[in-house]
């Protein structure tokens, strides 16, 4: 698969919240330009090893941007740069030090199946929007 030149957000197909990030998402893109893909998917996995990533031990959402993988805080952030403003004004959180961005990042992640629960399966798109999950 091709992905060179697409911006993915590959997510925690299990969790709610990371589900709700990605309907979130497509609901409040300024453009169609964001492709999205389960980290447990047999893509999603050929995907983290062309960067370096192991499968099973990320706990992150991974942003592939021009071919270059961010995880955990600066993911999230650089993914709000897709979105209709005022969301797209959250990514100036990127001035905050990562040290402490990636501590907050990483304690919602732990928290984050107790908080929001985990689902037995992941997102089943739409036909419509289908073609924008790899």
């Amino acid at each position: 698969m091709e992905t060179l030149h697409k911006s993915i957000l590959l997510f925690d197909g299990e969790c709610n919240l990371c589900e709700a990030s990605v309907l979130f998402v497509l609901k409040h893109e300024k453009k169609s330009h964001l492709y999205f893909c389960p980290l447990q998917s047999i893509t999603g996995v050929q995907i983290l090893k062309q960067h370096g990533i192991d499968s099973k031990t990320i706990e992150s959402v991974v942003l592939i941007e021009n071919n270059k993988a961010y995880t955990k805080s600066t993911a999230a952030l650089r993914v709000l740069k897709y979105l209709k403003i005022p969301y797209s004004l959250g990514y100036l959180f990127i001035i905050i030090p990562s040290g402490i961005r990636n501590y907050l990042y990483l304690w919602i992640a732990k928290k984050r199946f107790k908080w929001f629960g985990k689902k037995d399966s992941c997102i089943v798109p739409s036909d419509e929007l289908l073609k924008r999950f790899l």
